[in-house]
């Protein structure tokens, strides 16, 4: 049996082992944006360092104005360096009702259709995904006593967050980080069978706006019509955002933002992707953004603006008659090629200045912003990944994009000088940041086979 072969039936052999490592970590509730798991996410960094450690990495959790990143390096193998990032926190569990179990108890559930998933909250983004690649790497030093490369490790706590402290970060220890390639498990297959390489990824602008008016809660019949209401106000401002054709409104909004390539779009074209089939899933059956674009147009290549939270008045149980003294939203931007999210955070202010009476204020509040970024699929490294993703998969690996956002990849590419492979083992159906989320079993276990697979593909 050549290395290969017998690292991937170590796999095989120890899955139990990986699936309570993965367990462990699972339970471990590192919600970076809420301070009350701080010490939380320092456990489970910590975690992960001691572990690397374990398997023969230098590793160490550094510490950063917030949650520690973990930094660990295997140096000993020749060939093309490579720089694998991950994140261990994960979103919040809110509304926990509508989870069926406890979101940090996981466990190995089987579907109606016979489909085996892990359960648990960051059992898809990014704890399975992360520890995965870790996986892959304790299997190459168990049976061989080395990485088939030199391999160092970033994995940062504020991903779900913001990340407001990675960049400095990076910066500041650009030089210990370098490396040839990087790699991201951060995204999905294709589809359950078709893994996927994604080559191009959205940038992020998030805003959050806070409208103040009278210096207290007043009596709607008292002060109605004559006194400022901060929900109508935003409800305005928020409306005016879009035109009926479904385009949003702020100047110079789709600077940047050319139309997609012919070639391309026919390539796409080729995935089988329909709408019916895209919404039907989640219920629905109407796209809802720009009029006369397809939808895979418009979650990989066009830039959205989306209100994801609202807030203002009383919001319990039976009836208060209040005019709010003040009214929220969190507003984010999706961006696309070279749209710049400093301009777009900027129009959006002057957008709210523009619509807000003169007794009122506004307050804003940062919430990241990332820009956008593509890969050319050209460069030998991506060739070898997708050809041993095809092998350990028995499909064509595809090249495609992502409505998501993942800011490190502008970070590595403007920081670091590297391109990044994106191969992650998610699904659509894997609810990441909503209750239930899941990450299929034969995602993990393949997703481990892949990236052995991987990182013997680069030391060619």
């Amino acid at each position: 049996m050549s290395d290969l072969d017998r690292v991937l039936a170590h796999i095989d052999a120890d899955m139990n082992g990986a699936l309570e490592r993965l367990f462990t970590v699972l339970r471990i509730k590192s919600i970076s944006t809420d301070p009350a798991f701080a010490t939380d996410c320092a456990a489970n960094a910590e975690w992960h360092a001691a572990d690397l450690r374990s398997i023969g990495f230098e590793a160490s959790a550094r510490p950063t104005p917030g949650h520690p990143i973990v930094v660990a390096h295997d140096r000993a193998a020749k060939g093309p360096s490579a720089l694998f990032y991950g994140h261990y926190d994960v979103q919040p569990v809110d509304p926990l009702e509508l989870w069926d179990r406890d979101p940090f108890d996981p466990l190995i559930e089987a579907l109606p259709n016979g489909t085996k998933v892990i359960r648990g909250r960051g059992s898809a983004d990014d704890k399975g995904q992360l520890m995965a690649f870790v996986e892959a790497c304790r299997a190459w030093k168990a049976v061989t006593g080395k990485l088939p490369i030199p391999v160092s490790i970033l994995l940062e706590g504020e991903e779900e967050s913001g990340g407001v402290n990675l960049p400095g970060f990076l910066e500041a220890n650009s030089q210990e980080l370098k490396a040839d390639i990087g790699l991201i498990c951060d995204t999905n297959m294709w589809d359950p069978k078709t893994p996927a390489i994604v080559t191009m990824l959205r940038g992020l602008c998030g805003e959050e706006v806070i409208i103040h008016a009278a210096d207290r809660d007043l009596h709607s019949g008292f002060y109605g019509m004559a006194a400022a209401n901060p929900n109508r106000i935003l409800a305005k401002i928020l409306a005016d955002l879009y035109d009926d054709q479904g385009r949003i409104t702020l100047p110079g909004f789709y600077d940047g933002v050319p139309e997609l390539p012919e070639s391309l779009k026919q390539q796409w074209g080729t995935l089988g992707f329909t709408a019916e089939k895209f919404l039907g899933v989640i219920g629905l059956s109407e796209p809802a953004g720009e009029k006369g674009r397809d939808a895979l147009e418009m979650v990989w290549s066009r830039p959205t603006c989306e209100i994801n939270g609202m807030g203002g008045g009383y919001q319990g149980d039976g009836f208060k008659t209040v005019i709010p003294a003040q009214a929220s939203a969190k507003v984010s931007f999706r961006l696309v090629f070279d749209q710049d999210p400093h301009a777009i955070r900027k129009a959006f202010r002057e957008h709210v200045m523009a619509r807000l009476p003169s007794d009122c204020r506004a307050e804003f509040i940062e919430h990241g912003s990332g820009r956008a970024i593509r890969f050319p699929d050209t460069d030998p490294a991506f060739a070898k990944a997708r050809a041993a993703l095809s092998d350990e998969w028995g499909k064509p690996a595809v090249f495609i994009g992502s409505g998501g956002s993942i800011p490190v990849t502008h970070m590595l590419k403007t920081s670091l000088g590297m391109d990044v492979v994106l191969a992650g083992f998610g699904l659509e159906d894997d609810r990441i940041h909503s209750p239930n989320e899941k990450y299929n079993l034969e995602s993990f276990q393949k997703g481990i086979r892949s990236w052995a697979r991987i990182l013997e593909a680069l030391s060619k």
